[in-house]
């Protein structure tokens, strides 16, 4: 059965680094896109980042911008999320999410387009 199996999470300082893991378990990497979006405590689940089927196109919120990077392994087979510069701004449940249709237009910041999401893992940042 098609389902996504996400990990990485954990406690980390402000300044250091986590990288999150996403794959869809029966699909190759290159049959979907991947977002991965974030909801941290008393707040709305918000877009942080997505990658399209080629790996070729990536998107990011501006609070992540040149902090985080979401990439292909496609020898692996999965997604990751390098974070990068952690604050304590970035303490959240972090989602993957799957996106296969590849037909129409990529609009990765809308969570309804996906398909298949990750249980979310917990990243906590302390001060």
């Amino acid at each position: 059965q098609v389902h996504v199996e996400e990990s990485g999470g954990g406690l980390v300082q402000a300044g250091g680094s986590l990288t999150l893991s996403c794959a869809v378990v029966g699909r190759p990497v290159s049959t979907y896109a991947m977002g991965w979006f974030r909801r941290a405590p008393g707040k709305e689940r918000e877009f942080v980042a997505a990658i399209n089927w080629s790996g070729g196109s990536t998107l990011y919120a501006d609070p992540v911008k040149g902090r985080f990077t979401v990439y292909k392994n496609h020898a692996e087979n999965t997604v990751h999320l390098h974070m990068n510069s952690l604050n304590p701004e970035d303490t959240a449940v972090y989602y993957c999410a799957a996106d296969f249709d590849e037909v129409r237009s990529w609009s990765p910041r809308t969570s309804y387009e996906y398909h298949l999401w990750g249980q979310g893992t917990q990243v906590t940042v302390s001060s």
